[in-house]
């Protein structure tokens, strides 16, 4: 390291981030909006109001409809209805290869609901960790670029000598070098110790996925034992080969009342056709950090208890905390929010990152740009401002496609990756100053637009009040609001002479830009 150890790391701060900036950008948007996942599913399906539902009626009417639709499934799950989520949710599948089959459930008559098709929340969710592609491939990816994620963020901390001070340091006016790099440190400085806890927690959830040979050579391939004995399912029956008749979910639900002193919040129903049915009752994770949902496994024929869920022993106990930790599930109001800025400020930190690579190489005078600045100026726009297009337009889209329209939902994603798609390609064939202005303000017209567009579209009397989304419209507004802001202070540097810093930036200082 002829070039020192602190400048060494500069380098591999600036490339590493540089190499899956854009995909840690979608990860962290997505991922802060998932902290209101329920909120927003709520919001995109504005037909559905809360309504005092029996859990036992309800878990019998979701029974009856999969046993219309696939009797002899190798699995159902029946997701009981709550106030966040007024509605019987079910799922259905032959193999665990899948297909997996699944609809909404109208709590009163067990039917369809005719509230309108749509992901909600779930979809902003998968697409944090899946990236929209084939499960287990996003998954990869996805823990690649969070690992990748670890060693910008450990030598980022390595590479500022001063970096309490970075946090008090921000010379907009300086230079536009400058004012990007303080902009950077101080995004990244204040959100330091949640962007270190995300990440590695990310990780940990799907440790068994990224590193399975333990559990394998442990347990010679039968990982289902190792979740059996870690404490986090029961002990489940193989299919006996034997027709057999479900018992009533009523009653199982019940019992679990009685022995979990609450309701479930679903049903697992393996093997519903077989002599050895077994149906599992899942109850929320208790409050506080650890992300474990206590079980209760019943016999599917008599509704006997069969066992529950063991004892969570240190090592599983440490993994649930890290999974609570990551997902928030334990937070109240305020530190949810307090979450939510955390994530703004990940993605703040990344997008600053990604412009100041392409500012501090910025060719001088009227020298033209090489492809690979070219290239990832494009990249730039195309993700730092075509995403949260793209997810106005899923907002948007919510409202204006018809609600009897087949396949909405998949239409709904499709404006989500065409807006998205839309940006990005006008930002590669149109290159320019202005390109960010106009970029910026398409977004906060957008934003903007998702309150009026709403109100118009489903009206002001809408089931449990108007103000029932007043919260997610104010969300709307200040997003749309500060794109605009974005623009408008873009598009003041227009025409403006790129400022660079009195002295050039050398040694760590420039690696590290």
């Amino acid at each position: 390291m002829r070039q020192g150890f602190r400048q060494s790391m500069a380098w591999l701060h600036a490339w590493s981030g540089l190499l899956v900036g854009w995909v840690l950008f979608a990860v962290f948007v997505t991922g802060t909006a998932s902290f209101y996942r329920s909120e927003i599913s709520q919001w995109m399906r504005p037909e559905l109001v809360a309504t005092e539902t029996d859990p036992g009626r309800a878990a019998e009417r979701g029974a009856a409809y999969l046993q219309r639709q696939m009797p002899d499934a190798m699995g159902w799950f029946i997701e009981l209805p709550t106030p966040e989520k007024p509605a019987i949710a079910v799922m259905w599948w032959k193999s665990m290869e899948g297909p997996f089959h699944q609809a909404l459930l109208d709590p009163e008559t067990g039917e369809p609901t005719s509230a309108r098709a749509t992901k909600g929340g779930d979809f902003l969710y998968r697409f944090h960790y899946e990236l929209s592609m084939p499960p287990m491939l996003g998954r990869w990816i996805v823990g690649a670029c969070t690992l990748v994620m670890l060693v910008a963020l450990v030598s980022g901390i390595v590479t500022h000598r001063r970096i309490f001070a970075d946090f008090f340091t921000f010379r907009r006016d300086r230079s536009t070098q400058r004012g990007w790099l303080d902009a950077h440190n101080v995004a990244g400085v204040l959100g330091l110790p949640f962007h270190l806890m995300i990440a590695y927690t990310g990780l940990t959830l799907l440790a068994t996925l990224y590193m399975p040979w333990g559990v394998r050579t442990a347990y010679k391939g039968d990982e289902i034992r190792y979740f059996v004995e870690a404490g986090l399912m029961p002990d489940l029956r193989w299919a006996a080969g034997k027709p057999g008749t479900l018992t009533p979910l009523g009653p199982v639900v019940a019992a679990s009342v009685a022995r979990g002193g609450k309701a479930p919040e679903g049903l697992s129903v393996w093997n519903p056709g077989d002599a050895n049915a077994t149906v599992v009752a899942i109850f929320e994770e208790p409050h506080g950090l650890s992300h474990h949902h206590p079980q209760i496994a019943f016999d599917g024929q008599t509704g006997a208890v069969l066992g529950q869920a063991g004892a969570v022993g240190a090592a599983t106990g440490t993994g649930t905390v890290m999974a609570g930790l990551h997902m928030g599930h334990f937070a109240g109001p305020a530190l949810r929010v307090l979450f939510f800025l955390c994530g703004l400020m990940g993605a703040a930190t990344v997008a600053t990152g990604l412009v100041l690579w392409a500012v501090a190489r910025a060719p001088k005078g009227a020298a033209p740009a090489g492809f690979g600045l070219r290239l990832v100026r494009a990249l730039n726009l195309g993700t730092i401002a075509g995403l949260p297009a793209g997810v106005a337009a899923y907002f948007l889209a919510n409202r204006l496609l018809p609600v009897g329209l087949s396949e909405r939902a998949s239409w709904e994603i499709g404006a989500f990756f065409a807006i998205w798609g839309l940006v990005a390609l006008v930002g590669a064939l149109r290159p320019g100053p202005r390109a960010w202005s106009q970029a910026l303000g398409l977004v906060g017209a957008l934003f903007l637009s998702v309150p009026p567009v709403a109100a118009l579209t489903t009206g002001l009397n809408l089931p449990g009040g108007a103000l029932r989304f007043l919260g997610f419209d104010l969300m709307m507004l200040a997003l749309g609001l500060g794109f605009v802001v974005a623009a408008r202070k873009a598009a003041a540097r227009v025409g403006a002479p790129l400022r660079r810093p009195a002295r050039d930036l050398t040694g760590e200082e420039a690696l590290r830009a």
